[in-house]
Parts: C-alpha cells; structure tokens; sequence
C-alpha cells in the first residue's frame, strides 16, 4: 500500500514524522480519512483523535486546533496540541475539564476568558476521549 509522510507540528516542536498508510483526522465537519494519492486540501482541524495506521500498527494522539495542508504524498498538520495516550494524565485532565465547565457555567468571564477557557476544554476534552478509548464501558 502506498504510504503518505505524515508531520505534526506543535509551538513545542515537531510531534511525529514518519510513514503512515492512513490517517484520519478530526475535521472541522466531521472526521476525516486520508490515503495516497488524496486530492490536494487545506483545511481546519478541531480537538479530537488522530488516528496513525501503518500496517498493524495504530497510533493515536490527542490533538487540539489547527491545520492540515494535505497532498497527494503528504499530510502537514500544525496543531496547538498533539499528545500520545500515555503522555495524558487523566486525573489531571479530568480536573481541568471540571474547572472549566464550572467556570463557563458562572458566566463571570469576559469574552476573551471564555473563549480560552471553550479552547482549554475541548482540547482536555480531546485527551480524554484518547486516553478512555480502549476501556470496557
């Protein structure tokens, strides 16, 4: 199967740069799966899964606002975040997700607070949909 070079880009650095068959991506409408040869886009990704499939081998990250320049041989995604399942500590992440909807709830916030605040829970989110995917429900 033919491989597409896949990069994620962070303000930290590069996350991942590697071969991949296929990778699908949580798109502004909706998830969205890429293969070689894919029709040139750019487009907005939201926070959400990223899925890495090379043969067997799957790899899944969290990662948050940003965007993908794709082509026929290549995925470019530049994200705000991009962290794999065992770098999430969900504790922690489940206490900033409690702190935020408490905080968007008391509606005391000004505009900007809130919008930081919308983008700090749905990346948190984000890591907690990764880091519970594989559990039993």
């Amino acid at each position: 199967m033919s491989q597409l070079q896949v990069h994620i880009v962070t303000p930290e650095g590069v996350r991942f740069a590697q071969d991949a068959e296929m990778v699908t991506l949580p798109g502004v409408e909706g998830e969205m799966g890429v293969f070689a040869n894919h029709e040139p886009l750019i487009t907005r990704i939201v926070p959400g899964e990223l899925v890495l499939q090379t043969g067997e081998e799957r790899k899944v990250l969290a990662v948050g606002e940003g965007f993908v320049r794709i082509s026929a041989d290549r995925v470019v995604l530049l994200c705000d975040m991009a962290l794999y399942e065992e770098e999430i500590e969900e504790a922690k992440v489940a206490e900033a997700v409690e702190r935020a909807q408490q905080a968007l709830r008391q509606k005391e916030l000004g505009e900007e607070e809130q919008a930081a605040t919308a983008a700090l829970l749905a990346r948190s989110l984000a890591q907690l949909k990764v880091k519970r995917r594989r559990r039993p429900a």
